[in-house]
């Protein structure tokens, strides 16, 4: 198991940026894809970004693609996602994950460990 820690979230206005930060220790494994997803109030844990520690191809859902940029620092385990041009719809508790799964997935029920969840909320 992957202990998992979220930092950077806060209140912002629309159209400013957040940078999250996720600190992993532990189980660390170097075929493990690292994963940001959101959850609103109500709503289902959504994916928003997810990135392979080797290699570092990037995968991002529709609503955040040119606006959001993951990345990660192998040496210091630790993994980057850099919000742009936030909208109120992106506020939500943005959750760090991470699965031990080889191949790509976007689905919430593949990844196994979490973080607490750190809050973004953007007003108009």
């Amino acid at each position: 198991q992957v202990r998992l820690v979220e930092s950077g979230g806060g209140l912002v206005q629309a159209g400013d940026s957040l940078r999250l930060a996720c600190a992993a220790s532990g189980r660390t494994f170097s075929n493990y894809f690292m994963g940001w997803f959101r959850q609103a109030p109500g709503k289902e844990r959504k994916f928003v970004a997810s990135i392979r520690w080797i290699g570092g191809s990037t995968y991002y859902g529709d609503s955040v693609k040119g606006r959001f940029t993951i990345s990660r620092d192998n040496a210091k385990n630790t993994v980057y996602l850099q919000m742009n041009s936030l909208k109120p719809e992106d506020t939500a508790v943005y959750y760090c994950a991470a699965t031990t799964k080889r191949d790509y997935s976007d689905y919430v029920g593949d990844f196994g460990s979490w973080g607490q969840g750190t809050q973004v909320t953007v007003s108009s």
